[in-house]
């Protein structure tokens, strides 16, 4: 449930129009679910602003169904669905039961889009320095639409052919935050950085040949980006670069 919600709900009881035990149902379940092998967090979105976000690797298809229909059956609150790291199997499960579930391959993210309310100020654009970097950008991407914002890509724009990202100047400063992502060297987010007057977000991808360490070069380049305005996280970390990005973009 979110804020405004609960608000509504608590209206509701005080102008005569649910009744107490009617709220009760509706609340008991805060602020989390015990379903056995997980607790599901339905108190999250209040806290956070978002909905929690399941981790699919790890988990049985099963256990990330069963996950997802106790998110789904409280129809008062309807925040997006989102299930991170996933594959065919674990989406066929999900599809099961919850019909509205799309998979979307490449990130292998699984959305269930229940809202299309917009809580973000401005455009949060996500920047791929290579097309072997878009798994990890979509990943972004899709994060960062499903938690309310306006969001768009700009993808194979790195450093080996800088005239392809100043060709976009004008939607790069048009942006409230950037997410950066890049593999190889991870030189991207500091160009970005000095382009522009926002928050970059630099996401390290673990493409690139042996030296490049799977994604650790990166994620040390962008450390010690001499950008001042560039912050970093974990490597292929696109849902966590996306949820950082989300939550500047509600301030």
């Amino acid at each position: 449930m979110t804020e405004s919600e609960i608000r509504k709900l608590l209206e509701a009881v005080s102008a005569g129009e649910l009744g107490v035990n009617e709220a009760i149902a509706k609340l008991k379940h805060l602020p989390f679910e015990d379903i056995g092998f997980a607790k599901v967090d339905h108190h999250r979105a209040l806290r956070q602003g978002y909905a929690e976000v399941v981790f699919g690797k790890g988990k049985t298809a099963r256990q990330v169904a069963e996950i997802v229909r106790t998110m789904a059956r409280h129809k008062e609150s309807r925040h997006n669905i989102l299930v991170t790291r996933a594959d065919a199997k674990t989406y066929a499960a999900v599809k099961r039961v919850q019909r509205e579930a799309k998979f979307h391959e490449l990130s292998g993210v699984i959305t269930i889009e229940r809202s299309k309310e917009i809580t973000g100020k401005g455009t949060i654009l996500v920047v791929s320095a290579g097309t072997s970097d878009i798994p990890v950008a979509e990943e972004a991407l899709l994060t960062a639409q499903m938690m309310g914002n306006r969001s768009e890509h700009l993808y194979d724009v790195g450093v080996a052919g800088i005239h392809r990202l100043l060709e976009h100047r004008g939607t790069l400063t048009d942006a409230r935050v950037i997410i950066c992502t890049a593999g190889m060297e991870g030189a991207l987010p500091s160009v970005v950085g000095g382009l522009v007057g926002v928050p970059v977000i630099a996401v390290p991808t673990s493409t690139g040949y042996g030296a490049s360490l799977g994604g650790v070069a990166a994620l040390l380049g962008m450390l010690n980006s001499c950008a001042s305005n560039v912050a970093v996280v974990n490597i292929d970390n696109g849902f966590g670069a996306a949820c950082v990005a989300s939550c500047i973009n509600r301030l």
